[in-house]
């Protein structure tokens, strides 16, 4: 029975540990993909910076246990990139949700473009 237990309780961790890889992973490139000039104008660091603590999260996640102190450190500052820089930089950039209208003007209304009468 105790058998049963580690091998279900290491197979939890093992899957864990890949969706926190796979987490870091699209913190990274969202990271890689945004312009420098809009970290600065959010006030959120530098992209270096954020490139360089999301790779290191990604790398200690890949290398190391999920139990061990450092991913757990990687997974802190990933979260703050998901919650806190992203929706600044997204923000910034004009990258804000437009489903399900798509890309329009500003001026356009719900059924379409707003013509003035």
């Amino acid at each position: 029975m105790d058998g049963v237990l580690v091998e279900g309780f290491g197979k939890l961790m093992y899957w864990v540990s890949w969706g926190l890889l796979l987490f870091s992973l699209f913190a990274f490139v969202d990271s890689a993909i945004r312009r420098e000039d809009a970290y600065r104008a959010a006030d959120k660091q530098t992209k270096a910076f954020w490139l360089i603590i999301l790779g290191l999260a990604a790398a200690v996640n890949f290398f190391m246990g999920i139990l061990d102190f450092l991913p757990i450190i990687g997974l802190i500052a990933t979260i703050v990139y998901v919650v806190d820089v992203r929706p600044a930089l997204r923000q910034v950039s004009g990258g804000g949700r437009r489903w399900p209208r798509g890309r329009g003007s500003s001026s356009d209304g719900p059924y379409g473009p707003f013509n003035g009468r």
